[in-house]
């Protein structure tokens, strides 16, 4: 089944753009879970709020394979509504605290409604050069509120979600820009993988989703993993690129391939899962970069869950995440996918015990 560039910019453009800080995710899974039906044999759920799509094999002793995305971006939430209208908030997930002044962000509200405001700053005719650096309860969004009851009056309350307000846009011929392309990557590969296979049999039995809570300690990752209980994951994730000042040692450049990430905070990568997977860019000519990172993925959890599951993480790189834009090359989307692809597809129960017990 071929996918179209049309059709992939089409989704990229929705998932970035959607509303779905770290346990808000509901909006998001409705979404793909729509997208997906057409494709899935049957969906499981977990009381975390991931889910995922199942395709099944003839083979009735099929071995299980795991691809999991993540459906939460960093993003914040509220804690003070002052007299004033102004509206204090706590971060979900890892942010700076320096890059919110004078960004604008949006609130969803308790009747699902976005209302858009704008971090405070202090203009530089009032500066007085001894601010230093702001910290998140610090910082204030402004909805043009004149008073606390006006904005409880707009339907937003304490414990309401913020996340950036960034349109998805082309940068030049392989490159664009939006928020959240962590992890929407991932979203949208579970999307497109799903449909890559929708008139394929494969030998094992294929659960394709997404967990929630990731940004705020791979909460969501164990109840899928212990609930699925895969013999072989992948996990399908973004990982910032420190490219600016050129090639740094390890740590990501856009253009050159999906990322092997064979070490991260939470986990290692098997040399086996690693050897197979760089035998499968090698043979299909797949772009691909060693990565190191001193963050971690879903993978931290779900590789521990009951017994020990071989995990990779097939990912790809992006500047500037966890902040209020990402800008990201499109190919190394294709080389990702195209590994998924592949290496779902060159499974079988001899290749996964190799991966399993070398």
């Amino acid at each position: 089944m071929d996918l179209t560039k049309k059709e992939t910019l089409k989704h990229m453009k929705v998932l970035t753009e959607f509303h779905s800080a770290p346990g808000f995710e509901s909006d998001l899974k409705a979404y793909i879970k729509n997208e997906m039906e057409p494709y899935a044999d049957d969906f499981i759920y977990n009381r975390m709020g991931g889910f995922y799509a199942v395709k099944h094999s003839k083979n009735p002793n099929a071995k299980k394979v795991m691809v999991a995305a993540h459906m939460d971006e960093v993003g914040f939430m509220i804690t003070h509504i002052a007299d004033n209208g102004m509206i204090q908030f706590t971060n979900l997930g890892g942010v700076a605290a320096d890059i919110w002044q004078g960004q604008r962000l949006k609130v969803k509200n308790r009747n699902n409604e976005i209302i858009t405001g704008v971090v405070a700053s202090i203009p530089k005719h009032f500066r007085t050069g001894n601010e230093g650096l702001p910290e998140i309860k610090d910082l204030m969004l402004d909805i043009g509120s004149a008073s606390a009851a006006e904005v409880r009056a707009r339907g937003i309350e304490i414990g309401d979600s913020i996340v950036p307000d960034t349109d998805f846009i082309q940068l030049s011929e392989q490159r664009f820009a939006g928020k959240a392309w962590d992890n929407r990557y991932g979203c949208l590969l579970a999307i497109e993988i799903l449909k890559l296979f929708k008139d394929k049999q494969l030998d094992v039995e294929l659960y394709v989703g997404a967990n929630v809570q990731e940004e705020v300690g791979l909460r969501g990752a164990r109840a899928a993993a212990e609930q699925i209980d895969p013999d072989v994951a992948f996990v399908v994730d973004c990982s910032p690129a420190n490219d600016m000042k050129g090639a740094q040692q390890l740590s990501g450049q856009l253009g050159e391939g999906t990322l092997i990430r064979i070490k991260d905070g939470t986990m290692l990568l098997k040399p086996a899962f690693r050897d197979y997977l760089l035998e499968l860019c090698n043979q299909h000519d797949i772009k691909h970069q060693y990565y190191i990172s001193p963050g971690g993925t879903d993978g931290g959890e779900i590789h521990k869950a009951n017994s020990g599951i071989p995990t990779a993480v097939i990912g790809v790189c992006a500047r500037y995440i966890h902040s209020s834009d990402s800008v990201f090359d499109i190919r190394d989307y294709y080389a990702a996918r195209q590994l998924l692809f592949e290496s779902i597809q060159a499974l079988d129960d001899k290749q996964i015990e190799h991966l399993q017990y070398s």
